[in-house]
């Protein structure tokens, strides 16, 4: 059996009970980062456990070993921040799982992309969530256009080395949308940026330094 476990993407308070009774019960951890994961199992007390690492880099080599283990043994499946799967190779593991008949059972919490939503103003009864874009201007701009044309709130995320990059491209493709970047979710310097594209292109060029992830929202409503 397979627990998709959704962990905390900042504040470790926010793992659930559930989650928490199923990491000290499992008989092993499947973790795209083990080093990182540990620090996780230590707050919840599930230290010390087997974990094996599912990772872009390894996943054809220990996904048909893993699935193999999983028809006896039960796993928990952690990425290193959020819901696994979500933009993250652990669904791939899942896909096999399936494609072999073991039990898959998801234990929801955590997710960066609906926690941004949650608390950006934008419109929330329809959303695209398009993960990280293509790095050229001209998919950046299709993908956003889908999202648009499908009259839906686009969710994405983006590096602090490429944020520049893509809001130059949102200004350029689509001025009048308005834009919610939320940066840091849950930690000590979570912030939120509000605005048009413009606006929150220049808001981002006054800043010394820029650091952390960024979830960013889209609404090309007029609000």
């Amino acid at each position: 059996m397979l627990y998709v476990v959704a962990t905390p993407i900042g504040n470790l308070g926010d793992i659930t009970l559930r989650a928490t009774e199923n990491l000290k019960a499992c008989d092993f951890v499947i973790a795209e980062n083990p080093g990182y994961s540990k620090r996780l199992l230590e707050h919840v007390g599930a230290w010390p456990k087997e974990i094996i690492q599912f990772a872009e880099h390894n996943e054809q080599q220990v996904v048909k070993e893993l699935t193999r283990r999983l028809k006896k043994q039960a796993a928990c499946l952690i990425t290193d921040a959020g819901t696994p799967g979500i933009s993250d190779p652990g669904f791939r593991l899942v896909r096999e799982c399936v494609k072999e008949d073991v039990e898959v059972v998801p234990l929801p919490g955590a997710n960066a992309a609906i926690a941004a939503l949650s608390a950006s103003g934008l419109p929330t009864d329809r959303f695209m969530f398009l993960g990280f874009l293509q790095k050229t201007a001209t998919k950046t701009v299709q993908s956003l256009q889908a999202a648009a044309d499908a009259e839906a709130t686009a969710i994405f995320y983006e590096s602090p080395e490429r944020i520049f990059k893509t809001m130059g491209y949102v200004a350029n493709a689509f001025p009048t949308s308005q834009v919610v970047l939320a940066r840091e979710l849950t930690k000590l310097h979570e912030e939120f940026i509000r605005g048009s594209a413009g606006e929150v292109l220049e808001k981002l060029k006054e800043k010394p330094s820029i650091k952390g992830e960024f979830t960013v929202l889209i609404s090309f409503k007029n609000l």
